[in-house]
């Protein structure tokens, strides 16, 4: 019997898979894709996480849904992303990108169908890097339940070089996961999301890591049972620390709190209560992010304004950001850090930006605690 084993199919004694923090020297990464992308047919999360009034623009121009992106937004992108992967190879990381899918084809389970799926544009949203560990998230949009297959031949292959490869268990998304009364909380009110406690789903995206420690956020993609799912997963040696988002559409932590560098983490002002983060951070810089500048670029507005913070490091000072936000690159400058800009304004209505259309695979460093 194993006389019969290929020799390609045996597990690598080095695993390059190897990312504790957002800021040790990135060395390799996957950047997603916007081929064959479609505007998503099943919208229960949908509606209620874009900013007020986006939802209506996306139906004035592309109808309800479940047909593939103009051609114009496709080819816009596609160059945002050729500029980023010139920047990322041109500083020595290695860029690794999915296959493509046909997102147009139509898929149920046992309980429900729907007409397509979305697109491979966001990587960090299905997966999170811990460690050697890459983890598939529990997604609760219906429209993303088949999103990891453009990444498993990428899986396949950390697999063999000694990653380890888990998932968190499958949620059914039956109709008791969404709330068919929900309505945006009141000002005064705690906050509400459409998403429910019936099982745990989470994005990896509302997630983020500063090396033994880990910051959340509950969203209208993850619960409760979610965030509790990956500390069990992850055990003692890690900690998951909540915040409370004050955003109604609150969908990813990577528009509300990003750590830059060891006792360095950007805020956004909006969206959290400064005086109310966890009392662990009280001995790190917070930087308080500047205002976003609205362009006319972001044509259908279906992520925040702020995603001036979605941004990239390369390492604990350099640092990939929209080339048109001006004051985030000037705060930037004055905080110490060497902005990189890059035009990525055009990929906005893929539902993502620099943090979100990468998932770092391997940066130098290894597991430490920085409080």
């Amino acid at each position: 019997m194993t006389q019969s084993i290929d020799k390609t199919t045996l597990i690598s004694s080095t695993c390059v898979v190897n990312s504790y923090n957002e800021w040790d020297p990135l060395e390799e990464v996957i950047v997603g894709i916007v081929d064959d992308a479609m505007f998503p047919s099943w919208n229960t999360i949908n509606q209620w996480t874009v900013p007020p009034g986006a939802w209506d623009t996306v139906e004035e121009i592309v109808g309800e849904g479940g047909v593939a992106y103009p051609t114009e937004f496709v080819t816009a992108a596609k160059k945002c992303l050729d500029e980023f992967v010139h920047i990322l190879e041109a500083e020595g990381v290695i860029v690794r990108r999915p296959d493509r899918m046909d997102f147009a084809a139509p898929y149920s389970t046992p309980a429900w169908q729907i007409d397509n799926g979305f697109c491979a544009a966001n990587p960090r949203d299905v997966f999170i890097v811990v460690g050697n560990q890459i983890i598939e998230a529990p997604m609760a949009d219906r429209g993303r339940y088949f999103e990891s297959w453009p990444y498993r031949s990428l899986l396949r292959d950390y697999f063999k070089q000694g990653a380890q490869w888990v998932a968190a268990p499958k949620p059914r998304l039956l109709d008791d996961q969404y709330d068919p009364n929900y309505q945006v909380a009141e000002d005064g009110e705690p906050m509400r999301f459409v998403t429910t406690e019936f099982e745990p789903t989470f994005d990896a995206a509302d997630f983020v890591r500063c090396g033994r420690d880990l910051f959340a956020q509950k969203s209208h993609v993850t619960n409760s049972l979610g965030i509790e799912w990956l500390q069990r997963h992850l055990g003692e040696e890690y900690r998951i620390h909540l915040l409370e988002s004050r955003c109604p559409q609150a969908m990813h932590i990577d528009t509300t709190f990003m750590p830059l560098a060891p006792g360095k983490v950007l805020v956004n002002p909006e969206f959290l209560d400064i005086s109310a983060l966890p009392k662990i951070l009280n001995s790190w810089d917070i930087l308080v992010a500047p205002y976003p500048l609205f362009t006319s670029t972001n044509k259908l507005g279906v992520i925040s304004g702020w995603a001036n913070m979605n941004m990239l490091m390369l390492d604990h000072e350099r640092v990939i950001v929209e080339k048109s936000q001006e004051p985030m690159i000037q705060a930037l400058k004055n905080w110490g850090f060497v902005p990189i800009p890059c035009s990525f304004e055009n990929y906005y209505p893929f539902a993502g930006s620099f943090h979100c259309a990468t998932l770092d695979i391997r940066r130098s460093g290894g597991l430490q605690s920085y409080f």
